[in-house]
């Protein structure tokens, strides 16, 4: 008996590399943290703020289901502040009193925590499987106020978008990695059929992950919520900000280690070079991939 066929998903794909990144789930006063994944908060607030909207503006329309691909997991960056040290009174942080602090304990101390060197693939997509507004695609082309990944200290590296897809899933696997085969192979460094394990994380069940030819897994691969994060936004005027948990699916496929692309423009290129019947890239809206 033949297998169910799968259903194409449309969405937007995108490329989410830089030097510094940061995805808070618990972030509060002076400590910041970041899990190791693309928050959906984030990349909501990314997408409202490339439309021009306000913090007040409402979040309806921009339900989205986010897919993650883990390219490269970067490594954890712990950044430790002061803030107001050696400062007169009259130039103290302020208290919640509304009063200045002694000099004596004018100091504050706090925590950012960042990935550095990670990169990311992410499809964006809708909850009902229809295809996504052309206004996303073309606000994450030319976006009202500048995109960061988590942080304004945090810019992308390199192109933000990378295209359309009528069937995003099976580009989000198929994508060049941005990853160098000759430290994550698995198989033999240049044997026949080297592969490389590559995360992916959802807030949908990641059975429909098209999974190549030769990889080993089972029909419940990714069925099962691994976790909940709390990262679902509800509100973001400040002040009232409230986001609620959504579930968190994961699932490791096994990839062709040939589909590892390099670092940095040498993944650029064979990104630009990628070709799929279901895939339309950024390039043939803006002409290039720069």
């Amino acid at each position: 008996m033949s297998a169910p066929r799968r259903a194409h998903v449309p969405g937007l794909l995108l490329r989410l590399a830089s030097p510094l990144q940061s995805w808070g789930e618990h972030s509060h006063f002076d400590d910041r943290d970041t899990l190791p994944f693309p928050t959906r908060s984030a990349l909501t607030g990314l997408l409202a703020s490339a439309l021009g909207r306000s913090r007040h503006h409402s979040l309806d329309d921009l339900a989205l289901s986010v897919t993650v691909r883990t390219d490269r997991p970067g490594s954890p960056l712990r950044d430790f502040h002061t803030v107001g040290g050696g400062l007169s009174r009259e130039q103290t942080v302020i208290t919640a009193e509304g009063k200045r602090r002694d000099s004596d304990t004018s100091t504050l101390t706090g925590t950012r925590w960042y990935l550095q060197d990670a990169v990311f693939t992410v499809a964006l997509t809708l909850p009902d499987h229809t295809e996504p507004p052309a206004t996303w695609s073309d606000a994450l082309l030319s976006p009202r106020w500048p995109p960061y990944l988590g942080r304004r200290s945090c810019p992308p590296a390199g192109p933000l978008l990378l295209g359309r897809s009528t069937d995003a899933l099976h580009d989000l696997v198929h994508l060049p990695l941005a990853l160098h085969a000759r430290h994550a192979v698995t198989g033999p460094e240049d044997g026949e059929g080297a592969t490389v394990p590559v995360l992916f994380q959802s807030d949908q069940p990641l059975t429909a992950l098209p999974a190549p030819l030769g990889h080993n897994s089972t029909p419940s691969d990714g069925a099962h919520k691994h976790s909940t994060v709390l990262d679902a936004p509800v509100d973001f005027t400040p002040l009232h900000r409230r986001h609620r948990a959504r579930p968190l699916y994961r699932r490791t496929l096994t990839l062709p280690a040939a589909q590892c692309a390099g670092y940095g423009t040498a993944q650029l290129t064979r990104l630009a070079a990628y070709t799929s019947p279901t895939y339309t890239p950024a390039a043939a809206q803006e002409g290039s991939i720069q």
